[in-house]
């Protein structure tokens, strides 16, 4: 049986106190209620370690946004997987396509980051999407394909058993547009019998979140598709209200899953 997991991106934003009142907030709605999902959150950098302190004594974790794929050297301003291990990391966001638009992170460059996770002891949550274009001009099936095969072709099917995928169409991101339940469940469904075809076992332990103005409105449609394991929460992360009802949600499709 696969366990939902729900995350919150951060992205750039928060301070100490802000994120100490957010998680306390968040906590205090958590409390009330029996947690059947994983939870975790991935702050800024910067706020790791803090947060990691105020997450210590939860059941939820904490993880990254983003890593470098060498281990240390001169790479300025860079962090390491083995860093983030160090600082109590269980995930790390690789290849979110904020990454790949608007700093050109290659699929090259994503696999390398992908490998470096994975020897560090820290879980990858590969990020796939199309854009706009790419879904009007019906491609989008072809663009996931690419972006998945670019890293399994060089590390193999059997390193998804400590992956996550996050299926998060470019134009649903930060918009306010979601793709529809049948959308997101009719990638979702492709991605698990691509990995099938290499290897049913992993694909049927393979966890796919989806990820595009997720909130608490669609939450509960989203998590009713078979296909979909939870979500890559963004702006509604920062929101302990919405965050809560999320998780919630996962919450229960999990227990009626039992």
């Amino acid at each position: 049986m696969r366990h939902y997991l729900v995350v919150g991106n951060w992205k750039m934003h928060g301070s100490k106190a802000s994120a100490h009142a957010l998680i306390e907030e968040f906590k205090q709605h958590l409390s009330a209620v029996e947690t059947q999902c994983e939870i975790v959150v991935c702050p800024p950098t910067i706020l790791i370690p803090p947060v990691a302190g105020m997450l210590s004594d939860s059941a939820i974790s904490w993880g990254a946004q983003n890593t470098h794929e060498q281990r240390e050297g001169a790479y300025t301003g860079e962090v390491s997987a083995w860093m983030l291990a160090d600082n109590g990391c269980r995930y790390v966001i690789i290849g979110h396509s904020e990454r790949r638009c608007i700093y050109a992170e290659t699929d090259r460059l994503i696999t390398a980051k992908f490998v470096a996770a994975q020897q560090a002891s820290v879980t990858p949550i590969l990020c796939l999407g199309e854009s706009l274009a790419q879904r009007e001009a019906g491609r989008t099936l072809d663009c996931i394909d690419q972006q998945l095969n670019a890293v399994v072709d060089v590390v193999g099917i059997k390193a998804l058993e400590n992956a996550v995928l996050a299926y998060e169409p470019i134009w649903a991101i930060g918009t306010g547009k979601t793709a529809s339940p049948q959308q997101a469940q009719q990638v979702h469904a492709h991605i698990r019998q691509v990995v099938a075809k290499a290897d049913s076992g992993v694909a049927d332990k393979l966890r796919i979140l989806y990820g595009g103005s997720v909130n608490a409105a669609n939450a509960s449609s989203l998590f009713a598709q078979n296909d979909i394991d939870g979500a890559l929460v963004g702006g509604a992360s920062l929101k302990a209200q919405d965050f809560f009802q999320i998780c919630q949600a996962a919450c229960l499709a999990e227990v009626e899953m039992q």
